[in-house]
């Protein structure tokens, strides 16, 4: 089994590269999250935003897997499924995606709990896309949520309504306006009936059969590691393991049995939401870079915090993901710049200190390393070699401060603008 996850806090092209790289596999597997992610795929000049629904299933022959780590919204996957076959009419997700019953469903009432912790001040505010997913995930935890495979046993609306009641009463009781609740109730059964036309089973035993046949696997991540609910910038991550062992976890597969970790970082950094984002850039060329680079939630919509590389953050990533390969993508976006920076370092008055983003002290100022830029047109280029020096040396001295090879680089937003470099 071989991975792919972000190193950063999200967004930095994930599903481009598991588009191109996924008709090599016979399977692809998202192993967490929910709704709220979103991976923007360019097709045939034309884009769509899958968010449940795993990168592979353009590929013909390729079985898509939603595993045991994520939380499923019935509601937005039904959306999510009917947009996919207006987009593309051959494909039938029916025919090759599979469900694990053990993963959780994202109840309408989660979503109108994360509505109302994010407007009260009661709750810590963190700027969650309100999927509801920490709500999923919460009452996982509390054992007081239902699964999908509970959808097939007679005893399972009555159990959700219980659900939906307590929950209604709590947020009127919270003073929150609330809509319909049997027009809630009604929109959620449907999909889950409509949700009952694909495959779900028992994941785990299907992917581990598949890697005795000799099948390979290609586990999906959405998030990224600065966003894991244990190793990243708590409180500010996500509700889910978004790293290398989540992924073993998530999908029911043992460590020993994974292969290469491709690690995709941005040349520069974005964040949404609130948390510590110590080389965020403040002044037109972070606005400039945003617009360059199309910096906004493919999912929400919501501007991109911009800042430049946090290399202690991302030896943090690469260490505790086990990365093997680094993708870099949008070095293209900082073409046109007489110098780029990357941070190498922090610094509180007593000296530098060794730490990562995810534990840094507030006062603590990162230190900035200025290389030269580069000023080439990216279209053309079909081979590594034809690459400028300075972005060459950029990409050397990444890989001396990381420790690992840049396998890939992107030079665009299309699909097929990656160079395999060794």
């Amino acid at each position: 089994m071989d991975i792919v996850l972000g190193l950063q806090w999200g967004d930095e092209g994930k599903g481009k590269f598991i588009d191109l790289i996924s008709e090599n596999y016979d399977i692809a597997a998202r192993f967490n999250g929910g709704a709220n992610a979103g991976h923007s795929i360019k097709r045939n000049d034309r884009r769509i935003t899958l968010k449940m629904i795993p990168s592979g299933i353009f590929m013909e022959g390729v079985q898509n897997i939603i595993g045991t780590g994520t939380v499923l919204d019935p509601v937005s996957f039904k959306k999510e499924i009917l947009n996919l076959q207006v987009f593309d009419e051959a494909i039938q997700p029916a025919k090759n995606l599979i469900i694990s019953k053990k993963a959780h469903f994202v109840l309408p009432t989660h979503k109108l709990l994360d509505v109302y912790m994010e407007k009260n001040p009661a709750y810590t505010t963190i700027g969650t896309t309100k999927n509801g997913i920490a709500q999923a995930y919460s009452n996982k935890i509390l054992r007081q949520n239902v699964r999908i495979g509970d959808m097939y046993f007679p005893d399972f609306k009555e159990r959700v309504e219980h659900i939906l009641v307590r929950d209604y009463q709590f947020l009127a009781d919270g003073g929150m306006k609330l809509p319909d609740f049997e027009a809630l109730c009604e929109e959620f059964f449907d999909a889950v009936e409509f949700l009952k036309q694909f495959n779900c089973t028992e994941t785990e035993l299907f992917l581990n059969k598949a890697l005795m046949e000799g099948k390979t696997i290609l586990a999906e991540g959405s998030q990224a590691a600065m966003l894991d609910i244990d190793h990243g910038t708590y409180p500010y991550v996500t509700s889910s393991s978004t790293t290398a062992s989540g992924a073993c976890s998530g999908l029911g597969i043992s460590p020993k049995k994974i292969g290469e970790v491709f690690g995709i970082a941005k040349a520069y950094c974005t964040r949404v939401g609130n948390g510590e984002f110590p080389t965020e850039l403040f002044d037109e060329l972070g606005d400039e870079l945003r617009i360059k680079g199309n910096e906004f939630g493919s999912n929400t919509g919501r501007p991109r915090r911009i800042g430049w590389l946090d290399l202690p953050a991302l030896r943090y990533a690469v260490m505790i993901n086990g990365v093997t390969q680094l993708v870099l993508t949008k070095a293209d976006v900082l073409s046109g710049l007489k110098s780029v920076a990357v941070c190498t370092h922090y610094e509180l008055e007593g000296g530098a200190i060794e730490t990562t983003a995810a534990v840094l002290p507030e006062n603590a100022k990162p230190v900035l390393k200025w290389l030269d830029g580069w000023n080439e047109d990216f279209s053309s280029i079909k081979e590594s070699s034809e690459l400028p020096k300075e972005l060459t040396d950029f990409l050397s001295f990444l890989e001396t401060e990381l420790g690992v090879p840049v396998g890939y680089l992107s030079i665009g937003p299309g699909r097929e603008e990656i160079l395999k470099m060794k």
